[in-house]
């Protein structure tokens, strides 16, 4: 048996290793929208801790996919935005939910997508 590592490397198992979390999801939905603070998107993803929310920012900007920027100023603060190349996923994201919406109507599911958070939150 061969492992992971071990495996060709398939471009859609990449794709889906860098955005495939429900997190990572959540956090991309809401900077494809507008760049926020940690603390509004810790409030605007219902169930992330802290740590998690941090784990996956830099995850995603690690991989490129997401910018974070620091202001100099009192009190200091971090606002975290989509990056160019993250840009390129918006319109599968747009995919996947037209299938989703698709797909719940088909089998009758309601369907709740989370409000756009308030920046001054």
């Amino acid at each position: 048996m061969i492992t992971k590592d071990e495996l060709p490397i398939c471009p859609v198992t990449t794709a889906i290793g860098l955005i495939g979390n429900k997190w990572r999801l959540h956090i991309l939905r809401l900077l494809f929208n507008d760049s926020y603070r940690f603390n509004v998107l810790l409030k605007s993803i219902p169930g992330i801790s802290p740590k998690v929310l941090t784990d996956n920012l830099r995850f995603l900007e690690a991989n490129s996919l997401v910018n974070r920027k620091v202001y100099s100023e009192i009190p200091l603060h971090v606002e975290y935005s989509l990056s160019d190349f993250g840009e390129e996923l918006r319109p599968i994201i747009a995919a996947v939910r037209s299938f989703g919406i698709k797909y719940c109507t088909l089998k009758h599911k309601k369907i709740t997508e989370l409000p756009l958070p308030n920046k001054k939150a």
